[in-house]
C-alpha cells in the first residue's frame, strides 16, 4: 500500500507570503492586470519544517474524531466498530469501488463502514477460531492416539508373555536336587517326577512339600524355576547330633529332637546320646547347641554327649578322656581354651573348661 505524502497540497503563489515584498517598478498596465511574483527560493529543509508546521497546525484545528479517521484511511487502518450479532447485510449498501472502501467523492463516505463489512470481518474471525479448535482437537487427538497404541503394545506383550509361560514352551522337562550330601538326591528326583510335564506358572507347591516330607533329613527346601524347561530344589539337610538308644535300636535326632533313622546298630561317626529328661527336655536343647558349637576337628572325636542338666554337658572323647563343657554360653572361648591345653598337655586324662577363664586339666 503507497504510504501518503505528509506535505499539504501546493497552494497557489501570492505576490505577498511570509511577508516578502516585490520592489519591482510597477507600470501602468500592472494596474489592471495582476502581476505574476516568482516567490522567493528557500531551502529544502526549511520547507520540510514549514509543511510540518502547517501540518501540525491543521491538525490541532481538525475534530479529533475526523482526524483519526483521516490517518486511519491514510495507513490502510479500519476503524474498530462494536459487531452486532443480529447485524444482517443491508440490501441498499452501495457497492464497493477499487478496493479501497465504498466509492464515492465524500472524504467522510471513505471512511464510514458498511455491515457487509462488519458481518465478513465476523465470518473471518469464527473462521479462524474454527481452524484454531481443529488444529489443538488434531493435536490432542494425535496425543491419546499415541498413549492408546503404547498401552496396547504393552498389554500385547503382557498376554503374549502370560500365555506363553502357561504354554507347553515353559514346562517342566528337568528336575535338579542342589545340597544333598546325606541324602540321596535320585530319590528326590523320584518323588517329584509327577511335576515333569506342568507349566512353571502352575507347579504345585503343596504337591512339592507333601513329596518333601518323606525325607527325615530335609530340613527346609526352595524352589528355582530356571526357564525354559529346568525346575531347581535347593535342599538343606538337618544336621545330626547323635543317637538315642531305645526299644527299636538307635535312632539318628538332630539338634531340635527331630528322628531321622533309626538302625539297629549304633550310626557309625555319630556320638551316642545320654540325655536326661529326654528328647523334648532344656538339657537336650543345651546338649545339642553344644555340640554343634564345637570344631570340626573335635566333632569327630566325640563318642558319647552326657548331661543331666543344661549346665552339666560332657564330652567323652575316642581316646578316653573328657571334657566338662558345662553350658552353651561362650563356646567359643571354650573351644579355644580346650584346643590350647590340649595342646599343652595332650597326655591329660580330662580336661575342665567350664570356666574357661580358670580352666583345669586332670
Amino acid at each position: 500500500m503507497r504510504r501518503p505524502s505528509p506535505l499539504p497540497p501546493p497552494s497557489r503563489p501570492t505576490g505577498r507570503r511570509d511577508g516578502a515584498r516585490s520592489d519591482a517598478p510597477r507600470g501602468a498596465g500592472d494596474s489592471l492586470a495582476p502581476r505574476r511574483v516568482d516567490p522567493p527560493r528557500r531551502d529544502a529543509s526549511a520547507s520540510r519544517d514549514d509543511a510540518a508546521r502547517t501540518v501540525a497546525d491543521d491538525e490541532q484545528t481538525q475534530p479529533v474524531e475526523e482526524l483519526w479517521h483521516q490517518r486511519g484511511r491514510d495507513y490502510g487502518i479500519a476503524p474498530v466498530i462494536p459487531f452486532d450479532p443480529a447485524a444482517r447485510p443491508a440490501d441498499d449498501v452501495a457497492p464497493a469501488g477499487d478496493g479501497d472502501g465504498p466509492s464515492g467523492d465524500d472524504p467522510s463516505d471513505r471512511a464510514r463502514l458498511t455491515a457487509r463489512d462488519v458481518w465478513s470481518a465476523a465470518r473471518a474471525r469464527r473462521r479462524a477460531l474454527r481452524r484454531e479448535v481443529r488444529r489443538f482437537t488434531a493435536r490432542q487427538r494425535r496425543r491419546r492416539r499415541a498413549w492408546i497404541v503404547s498401552l496396547s503394545i504393552v498389554a500385547v506383550l503382557v498376554l503374549v508373555s502370560i500365555a506363553a509361560a502357561y504354554s507347553p514352551l515353559f514346562s517342566v522337562e528337568r528336575v535338579s536336587v542342589v545340597g544333598t550330601s546325606q541324602l540321596d538326591a535320585n530319590a528326590v528326583q523320584a518323588a517329584l517326577a509327577d511335576q515333569l510335564g506342568t507349566p512353571m506358572p502352575l507347579i504345585d507347591e503343596s504337591a512339592v512339600k507333601a513329596a518333601l516330607v518323606g525325607f527325615p533329613l530335609v530340613e527346609s527346601y526352595s524352589l528355582e524355576a530356571r526357564p525354559p524347561h529346568e525346575l531347581v530344589v535347593r535342599i538343606v539337610e538337618r544336621t545330626p547330633v547323635g543317637a538315642v538308644q531305645g526299644a527299636a535300636g538307635y535312632t539318628l535326632v538332630d539338634a531340635a529332637g527331630v528322628a531321622l533313622a533309626t538302625t539297629p546298630e549304633p550310626p557309625a561317626g555319630q556320638p551316642l546320646l545320654e540325655i536326661e529328661g529326654g528328647l523334648s527336655s532344656p538339657t537336650f536343647a543345651a546338649a545339642g547347641q553344644v555340640f554343634r558349637a564345637l570344631p570340626d576337628d573335635l566333632r569327630g572325636q566325640v563318642t558319647t554327649i552326657s548331661a543331666t542338666t543344661p549346665n552339666d554337658v560332657t564330652l567323652t572323647l575316642g581316646d578316653g578322656r573328657s571334657v566338662v563343657w558345662g553350658g552353651p554360653a561362650d563356646s567359643g572361648k571354650k573351644a579355644r581354651t580346650l584346643a590350647q591345653l590340649m595342646g599343652v598337655r595332650p597326655d591329660a586324662s580330662g580336661y575342665d573348661v567350664s570356666s574357661p577363664e580358670a580352666a583345669v586339666v586332670r
